[in-house]
C-alpha cells in the first residue's frame, strides 16, 4: 500500500521501531548488568550498555532532525483536539528523554573514570573523574530512564492500543510498517 498523506514518512517509520528496539536492547542490557557501586568496573554488559546508549542518541539525533524537516500527518478525523495535544506532549516529552538519558548516562561514566568505547574507539569524556557536584548524573540517569521514560513509552502504547482496540481508528496504523 502506498503512502499516504494520512501516514508517516518511511524514514520516520523506520527511526521510530530502530529507536523501540534500541530501547528494548538497552532495558534488557540495563537489567541484566551488574550494580554500578562506587567500586564497580565496567564489563562487558555494562560498555554494551554505554554502546546502546550512543546508538539511542545517534538515531534520536537523526530522528528529530527527520521531524523537524519532514512534518507530521494531520490528525486522523474525529481525534478530539485534546488527544492530539496530549500526543504532541507526549512525543516532544519522549524526545527531550532521548537526549537528556543518554547525556546524564554519558556524563555519570565520565565522571566514574568509565572509559565509553564504541566500535573499538574510546570517545571523549564529558567531565573529568569525579568532578565536584557531578556525582547526581547516575541517580537523575536511572530515575529518569526507569520512571519517566518507562511512564511516557506506557502512555504511548496504552494510547495506540487504545485507538486500535477501542477506537478502532487509524491512528495506530500510521506508524506501522505498510499502514
Amino acid at each position: 500500500m502506498a503512502e499516504t498523506a494520512k501516514s508517516y514518512t518511511g524514514t520516520a517509520k523506520t527511526l521510530h521501531w530502530v529507536i523501540v528496539a534500541l530501547l528494548i536492547a538497552q532495558f534488557v542490557v540495563a537489567w541484566t548488568m551488574p550494580h554500578i557501586g562506587r567500586n564497580t568496573q565496567p564489563d562487558t554488559l555494562i560498555n554494551l550498555h554505554f554502546s546502546i546508549g550512543v546508538i539511542v542518541l545517534a538515531v534520536a539525533i537523526v530522528r528529530l532532525a527527520w521531524r523537524l524537516t519532514h512534518p507530521e500527518p494531520p490528525p486522523e478525523a474525529g481525534v478530539p483536539p485534546w488527544q492530539t495535544t496530549s500526543a504532541r506532549i507526549v512525543h516532544w516529552l519522549l524526545y527531550l528523554l532521548l537526549f537528556v538519558i543518554p547525556i546524564l548516562g554519558s556524563l555519570n561514566a565520565s565522571w566514574r573514570g568509565f572509559p565509553v568505547i564504541m566500535f573499538g574507539f574510546e570517545l571523549p569524556k564529558l567531565l573529568a573523574t569525579r568532578a565536584p557536584g557531578w556525582a547526581w548524573t547516575g541517580d537523575v540517569h536511572s530515575l529518569l530512564a526507569n520512571y519517566a521514560l518507562l511512564i511516557l513509552v506506557g502512555v504511548h502504547v496504552l494510547a495506540a492500543l487504545y485507538h486500535r482496540l477501542i477506537r478502532r481508528d487509524g491512528v495506530l496504523q500510521r506508524m506501522l510498517p505498510g499502514g
